[in-house]
């Protein structure tokens, strides 16, 4: 219970820190660290009436300071635990069946309560568009920023620290991925390169130039509407390889096997592709339609029995799409309501999926805030939990593989890793 408040205390802050020192982002940046440190270090203090008073107390007094009214809520005191956020949503529910939904609803609240920041990191100077954890390693986090730059963060150091940073991009950072070994990590940029880097030697070994000379918007798509393969071990594009997608191609998402993805353009069109596993050609399959620039797709194996595609589009959407054969149609499962109509906004499905605890994706928001949505449960009241640490657009998402910890980036450069409660 003490961890939902020290996370509205957070909260408060980071909103109010937008208003504070205005010409001085580098003073708020250091503020709303310090703000993070003496909470992590009386998280031990239990007393929640006191609590209470104290966020009551602080929000009338930064709402004079500032001349802006702020909305926030004190949760009511309960028996039963709850989300650890406060702007969870409780859903409306009949006498009959009320205390089975309640006590569902509970344990998925429970389920994705990422209440305590764990850490902030500012090492960038501008907005971070990717951030990434390894494959089945929670330390290792990557970072891509606007700045040209690539940090690697060691998330579970005492304290967390920022490990080394890769320069050699000349522009913004637009993409990452990790190798499944966690030994190599490629990354792409509006320089048109795509770079190959060796982790442990903290060196590029490779540097690949789109092939159009264009800016490169995502791993394997440019700005003009091309779809690349390109073989990373010789730098070579392999013939029929490349594909017209059309518009600015600004996400792509593969299935477990690489055999076939998801390719995306500013235009809201999703395109399926097969690529040859031997001579890497490509096969375009079927067309599918939104309505806003796709910027992110996210694939999971599992939904329902259906493998599902993720999708975040700039009409205020979050779409989830079943994949129904192996053409990669794709039908329209859910629509959710999130604000994105200028950012590139990222959301990623939860890699634990429990059924009987129910299935969440994490989207960020231009609202500042981090939204957990339960797709599997009641559609009119999806949200389950709402971090509200940014201050800023959060664009960037990304799960270690375990769950335990959380990281979101926002358009200020600021990067939060939430820990599970």
């Amino acid at each position: 219970m003490a961890a939902a408040f020290q996370q509205q205390i957070f909260a408060l802050d980071a909103r109010f820190n937008a208003y504070r020192a205005p010409n001085n982002p580098n003073f708020k940046t250091l503020y709303i660290r310090r703000r993070s440190q003496l909470l992590r270090e009386n998280a031990k203090f239990k007393d929640i009436e006191t609590i209470k008073k104290y966020i009551n107390v602080r929000s009338q007094l930064l709402q004079r300071r500032y001349g802006v009214q702020d909305n926030i809520s004190i949760s009511s005191s309960s028996s039963r635990p709850r989300s650890s956020s406060k702007a969870s949503i409780l859903v409306e529910e009949s006498p009959s069946n009320s205390n089975s939904k309640r006590k569902n609803d509970m344990t998925i609240s429970e389920n994705y309560a990422f209440s305590g920041v764990h850490h902030i990191f500012d090492q960038h100077t501008e907005q971070v568009s990717v951030v990434k954890f390894a494959n089945n390693d929670r330390s290792k986090l990557c970072c891509g920023s606007d700045d040209g730059t690539v940090s690697i963060c060691d998330v579970t150091a005492t304290p967390p620290r920022v490990s080394f940073i890769l320069d050699g991009h000349t522009k913004p950072v637009t993409g990452c991925d990790w190798s499944a070994s966690n030994e190599l990590l490629v990354t792409c940029a509006l320089d048109g390169a795509l770079s190959l880097w060796e982790v442990s030697g903290r060196r590029r070994l490779r540097a690949v130039p789109d092939q159009l000379g264009a800016p490169l918007l995502c791993c394997a798509g440019n700005a003009r509407g091309m779809v690349e393969v390109l073989n990373i071990s010789t730098g070579i594009y392999p013939r029929g390889g490349s594909s017209i997608l059309g518009g600015r191609v600004l996400s792509i998402a593969c299935e477990s096997s690489g055999r076939m993805f998801w390719a995306a353009n500013d235009k809201g069109v999703i395109v399926s592709y097969r690529m040859d596993s031997a001579g890497g050609g490509l096969s375009k399959l079927r067309r599918c339609i939104v309505g806003g620039a796709v910027t992110c797709l996210s694939w999971s194996p599992w939904l329902a029995r259906h493998p599902a595609l993720l999708v975040s589009a700039a009409d205020n959407s979050l779409y989830l799409f079943r994949i129904i054969d192996r053409e990669g149609n794709l039908q329209l499962k859910k629509r959710f309501e999130v604000l994105h109509t200028q950012h590139s906004v990222k959301s990623t499905f939860c890699p634990i999926m429990s059924f009987r605890r129910g299935v969440c994706v994490v989207s960020g928001s231009e609202d500042s805030c981090v939204y957990f949505l339960d797709i599997e449960g009641h559609a009119e009241h999806p949200v389950v939990n709402k971090l509200q640490g940014h201050a800023s657009p959060v664009i960037g998402v990304s799960f270690s593989y375990d769950e335990s910890l959380l990281a979101t980036s926002d358009v200020t450069g600021l990067v939060i890793i939430w820990r599970r409660s």
